[in-house]
């Protein structure tokens, strides 16, 4: 190889690591600029391409995403571009055509491990649980450390009603990620079906702490909030959620009406009255 070629070979080597540093500081059009320059004097390299895909995607373009993403994926059995193709796919409705892509990406070698969230969160969506779950089990094992695998896999256990594996796997993401928000969520849920309200109540709080933008958790932290009598504390929780989103009222209302031991659940005007910023 002449040496003119090898450093040209470096030159687009060094800009594709500029372009994922620029993505992993959130900087994706600034990504996007550099891998363009690399297509503009080479249109099919794959790595640039992908780069390209994954810009696009983080500045929420997923319809443009596909384009790059597939072309970057002809020719070369490559399961992090499948992956990222099957994201785009999925993001604008096409479930059924990221399914193929991320079953290929996770029968790669080296595997993976993002394709496996994405492959059993996907199943999930499609109320395909056994699949699910067999599909994120083995990515545990794959990759015990990714506290995702583990969180997904304990929402598959709560929707099959297996409660005791699903606290398993919440508390073993937790154990890889303290704090993780989904898996404080998560644990929180588990304690709450178990009708350990006060124990729940913290996890949510924790996982608000973490994300305070997490409105799920502070909907199920009223509800724990109503169980235990702390009225006032439900009512602010539940006024936060419905400042923050508006479209959440009907939701807030339905577990203020709900709560097991709600003294508004005769009256939901009553609730509905009560709900009303002060």
């Amino acid at each position: 190889m002449k040496k003119r070629d090898r450093a040209q070979i470096a030159a687009v080597e060094d800009a594709l690591k500029r372009a994922m540093a620029a993505i992993q500081n959130r900087q994706p059009a600034v990504a996007e600029r550099i891998a363009r320059d690399v297509l503009a004097r080479d249109c099919r390299h794959p790595g640039a391409l992908h780069v390209v895909g994954l810009a696009l995607l983080a500045q929420g373009r997923a319809r443009e995403a596909i384009a790059p993403l597939e072309q970057a994926t002809h020719g070369r059995a490559d399961a992090v571009s499948e992956t990222h193709l099957a994201i785009a796919l999925r993001q604008i409705g096409r479930p059924e055509q990221a399914l193929p892509v991320l079953e290929r990406a996770t029968a790669r070698q080296p595997a993976f491990p993002l394709a496996f969230h994405e492959l059993g969160v996907l199943l999930f969506s499609l109320r395909r649980l056994a699949e699910a779950q067999a599909v994120l089990e083995r990515g545990v094992e794959i990759a015990p450390a990714m506290p995702e695998l583990s969180v997904a896999l304990g929402g598959v256990f709560l929707d099959r009603l297996d409660r005791p594996n699903a606290k398993l796997a919440f508390a073993r993401a937790l154990a890889c990620a303290p704090g993780h928000a989904g898996a404080l969520y998560g644990l929180g849920t588990v304690l709450m079906e178990d009708g350990e309200f006060a124990a729940a109540a913290d996890r949510f709080r924790q996982a608000l702490a973490r994300d305070p933008g997490y409105t799920q958790a502070a909907i199920s932290l009223s509800a724990c909030l109503l169980e235990l009598r702390r009225w006032d504390e439900a009512i602010e929780c539940q006024r936060a959620v419905i400042k923050a989103i508006p479209q959440l009222y009907t939701k807030t209302l339905q577990t203020l009406v709900t709560a097991g031991r709600s003294r508004f659940w005769l009256r939901p005007s009553a609730a509905a009255e009560v709900l009303r910023p002060k």
